[in-house]
């Protein structure tokens, strides 16, 4: 499952895919696009909703759940991570990218991005819903995740390219996996302990 972006990528690599977007005209605008490829016309499925809204009707359905850009817009993160959760099937990986909670993320984020260089509406972000690493970290291992990867990433608006760096302090993404129910996680544990109890699964392929 993929939210809210594009999930032709994925398509053309072979995966099933559902798309999902609270709004409706952009469900009815990838329609649209998906419906000049046949093949993808087949494996990918689109729906006007949220992630709280299907997952008492997708309880570990999907293999990996992609949130690009969505944590920084939810009003519970906790409560957005505990559904993903759910709708994963035991090893399943969730991929999130999002914005760190910085100056430099507010001056470049908010000011240059929206303010100065009018890459995205004005008022599209809220620095007080950025979440840091850390943070993020603290909530997905709290729900039954161990953080795998995290990469910092760039956008280079003049070529309308991303590209991946060591620095987290504006844009990053992270990879988790889900391992173990979380009433069942223990404090004590360290990561790689965690990990020692991860079954195998392959994350190549999103349902």
């Amino acid at each position: 499952m993929i939210y809210p972006v594009s999930p032709k990528p994925l398509g053309r690599l072979g995966a099933v895919v559902t798309g999902i977007d609270p709004l409706e005209d952009n469900i009815k605008t990838a329609q649209l696009h998906k419906s000049f490829d046949p093949v993808l016309d087949k494996l990918i499925q689109y729906k006007t909703s949220t992630l709280e809204e299907i997952v008492a009707d997708t309880a570990e359905a999907f293999t990996a759940v992609v949130a690009s850009e969505v944590v920084e817009h939810v009003a519970d993160v906790e409560s957005f991570i505990k559904c993903c959760y759910r709708v994963l099937k035991p090893g399943g990986s969730l991929f999130i990218t999002t914005i760190n909670k910085t100056t430099m993320s507010y001056a470049l984020g908010i000011v240059v991005a929206e303010k100065i260089m009018g890459i995205v509406p004005v008022g599209t972000h809220d620095w007080e819903k950025f979440i840091s690493p850390e943070e993020l970290e603290r909530l997905l291992e709290s729900n039954g995740f161990v953080m795998e990867t995290l990469n910092g990433m760039l956008y280079n608006p003049l070529s309308g390219s991303w590209r991946w760096m060591e620095n987290t302090s504006l844009n990053y993404a992270v990879h988790a996996v889900k391992v173990i129910p979380p009433k069942e996680s223990s404090s004590s544990e360290s990561a790689s302990e965690q990990r020692q109890k991860q079954p195998e699964t392959s994350t190549s392929t999103a349902l």
